[in-house]
């Protein structure tokens, strides 16, 4: 299996060199110095908050499928978290929480097509779009654009389960969750797992 290829990121050269550190011994990993045009690359971003310019180039990235992102943050404020999560970033993690194990799974997780939150910040994520549907009529839930068997699968989503617990809660393949999951994501044009939660939920389906 060829290593990874992954681009970091960071605002000063101390902190670039400090996150390369977690990653230049991990191994099936390889640190470039640009996107390669042949293979899909995950970019790894350190930033102390989250600001428009950070935001902005993670959408541009979004538009090209070989890339994955994973943001490290030190700060974060609750009412960024959907921002975050519609801009194409598929992992996000905690400057305080980083571990080196941590890192790369993330980077794994990244480059497979998954998506993860914090426990902590997909609960507050999750609180913030009910509140935001507050007040939103029902009528707008009946022209449901994802079927039940979709539902079911973002259900489990929503509750943190990776593809081989909701392969064992729904009695189906793994293969066939992630063909569910990659059908609706294409279909309505969303980004990954946890912008596909974060829209489902802002239409009233969960």
């Amino acid at each position: 299996m060829p290593a990874l290829a992954v681009l970091t990121r960071a605002a000063d050269p101390i902190s670039r060199a400090g996150l390369d550190s977690y990653l230049r011994a991990a191994p099936g990993v390889t640190l470039v110095e640009d996107r390669p045009a042949d293979r899909r690359c995950t970019v790894v971003q350190l930033a102390e908050s989250i600001s428009d310019e950070l935001l902005c180039e993670a959408r541009s990235l979004a538009f090209d499928p070989r890339i994955r992102q994973v943001l490290i943050v030190a700060r974060i404020q609750k009412n960024e978290l959907f921002d975050v999560a519609a801009s194409g970033i598929s992992h996000l993690l905690l400057r305080h929480e980083v571990t080196p194990a941590r890192l790369l799974q993330a980077v794994h997780g990244a480059h497979s097509g998954s998506s993860s939150l914090p426990p902590g910040l997909l609960t507050q994520l999750l609180d913030q779009i009910t509140r935001l549907q507050q007040g939103v009529e029902a009528a707008q839930a009946c022209d449901q654009p994802l079927d039940e068997r979709e539902l079911a699968v973002l259900r489990l989503v929503a509750e943190g389960r990776d593809t081989a617990e909701i392969s064992a809660a729904l009695g189906y393949s793994e293969r066939w969750v992630k063909s569910v999951l990659y059908r609706l994501t294409n279909r309505l044009n969303l980004r990954n797992r946890t912008h596909a939660v974060a829209y489902a939920l802002r239409q009233g389906l969960l």
